[in-house]
């Protein structure tokens, strides 16, 4: 996966019933060729992700070396995880994706890249949001919590 030229998956999108997985096996692939650009891995987000896993950076990445599919990344990270409910794993889905800015720095920051893509768009308060704004994917207007 060249991120140079592609962007990875979207956060939104579910691999073995998780949030980001799939965005994080892109990011991981691009990293060990090289070819990552601005991509950042392990990100927060990441590092979120396998810490609710209960899984490693360094599992990780070596599973990804070793699995060159999609399906043998989500058999083994769905072997290695530790297991949640559903409910427990719908809720830390939610969590994430609607996820904003922890301190007035980071809204800060959130708010210079969101501007930079549409400054109309101040409905806008998630990560996950922003990254689909900024990566042109469509991100329907939120209700205002004004």
């Amino acid at each position: 996966m060249d991120l140079r030229k592609y962007f990875p998956r979207s956060m939104c999108v579910k691999m073995e019933g998780y949030v980001h997985l799939a965005r994080m096996v892109d990011k991981c692939r691009a990293v060990l060729v090289g070819t990552e650009g601005e991509y950042i891995y392990p990100c927060p987000m990441d590092v979120r992700l396998m810490e609710f896993a209960g899984i490693t950076t360094e599992q990780f990445t070596a599973t990804v070396k070793t699995n060159p599919t999609d399906e043998g990344v989500a058999q083994w990270f769905k072997k290695a995880s530790k297991p949640h409910t559903q409910v427990e794993l719908n809720e830390w889905n939610e969590m994430m994706l609607k996820r904003g800015p922890s301190t007035p720095e980071k809204q800060e920051y959130f708010n210079k890249l969101r501007d930079a893509v549409d400054p109309s768009r101040t409905d806008l308060t998630a990560w996950s949001d922003l990254q689909d704004l900024e990566e042109g994917r469509t991100v329907p207007r939120r209700e205002s919590l004004a």
